[in-house]
């Protein structure tokens, strides 16, 4: 019998800008293909989908769902999927990626209706496809999100931020009653598709204190060694280096929005020694922080971190 070949699985690297971790890809590029993918992918940050033509299906791990003109698709971060139109057609898209906690959290006191470990579930766990015409509220909410991100008036920043707050809480009544939203499983029991998703998750909640491979492979199950093999496989880089560049984009919100100094950044993000954190730092953005904080002081409209998303649908 001849043995079956493994999933590839693609990770998608957006570094959202730091003051307004949210990006809009829409128009007709967004044009998605009738070929299934052999690669299946998921993202650093929350996407969100509307499918605006057509039809055809999402693939979530090994779990397939249809999809067609007017749906809402919702995917967290560490949900491997990949997408394909019917036969014939080719579904057209807008798609929203946003850091949800990164977006909200300087704003709103989301503990008062969300407690940290649902929002966790929430941005990296949780997915569901939902029929527009079954849920026009959700649908009109999000079109809102498109209009303010093109048209771009004044203070259009802050509507969104304050759209996004009622669309996390249709999120938060979705996961906690999965039947509202047409689910048969309940979402918590969705993590379990990536199979590095606890080490992520670990060093998400932990990036600023001190914890070792073996640390990050026991929360997957996995030896140190396989485990190694399985994160460069995915991530296409090592556990180290991920680690050092989650810390570094932590890093940078606190230098554009706070006036702390750069030792006590580096301290907070979890670096030992400032000749480190600066190191990291120049050769992620290529500048120092304390040029990164001055040139951002006035930049207002781009993130300096390279952009690796994914700015083309495939073909």
């Amino acid at each position: 019998m001849a043995r079956q070949k493994n999933t590839v699985i693609e990770y998608r690297d957006y570094n959202l800008p730091t003051y307004y971790p949210i990006l809009l890809l829409t128009g007709e590029v967004w044009r998605i293909s009738d070929i299934p993918s052999q690669r299946l992918h998921f993202h650093n940050c929350f996407e969100i989908g509307l499918c605006e033509s057509d039809g055809g299906f999402m693939k979530f791990g090994e779990e397939m769902r249809a999809f067609n003109a007017g749906d809402i698709t919702l995917v967290g971060s560490n949900v491997v999927h990949t997408t394909y139109s019917s036969p014939g057609t080719a579904s057209k898209w807008t798609y929203i990626f946003v850091d949800l906690e990164e977006l909200l959290a300087p704003y709103f006191p989301l503990n008062l209706f969300l407690d940290p470990i649902t929002l966790s579930a929430i941005a990296r766990s949780y997915y569901t496809i939902l029929p527009g015409s079954e849920y026009p509220e959700l649908r009109t909410l999000l079109n809102a999100v498109v209009q303010e991100m093109q048209e771009k008036k004044e203070n259009y920043q802050y509507s969104v931020r304050g759209l996004f707050l009622s669309f996390l809480v249709h999120m938060t009544s979705f996961y906690r009653n999965p039947k509202e939203a047409g689910e048969k499983t309940p979402a918590p029991a969705r993590d379990k598709q990536l199979v590095i998703a606890p080490a992520l998750d670990y060093i998400h909640t932990n990036y600023m204190q001190d914890f070792t491979i073996d640390d990050l492979a026991a929360a997957c199950e996995m030896s140190p060694t396989h485990f190694r093999r399985m994160f460069q496989s995915i991530m296409g880089t090592n556990p180290l280096d991920y680690l050092n560049s989650y810390r570094i984009s932590k890093a940078s919100v606190l230098l554009r929005s706070t006036e702390i100094p750069v030792l006590e950044i580096s301290e907070d993000v979890g670096f030992r020694s400032v000749s480190s954190f600066n190191r990291h730092f120049a050769d992620i953005t290529g500048t120092s922080p304390l040029k990164w904080r001055k040139q951002m002081s006035f930049i207002e409209n781009k993130s300096v971190l390279k952009y690796t998303g994914w700015m083309v649908p495939d073909k």
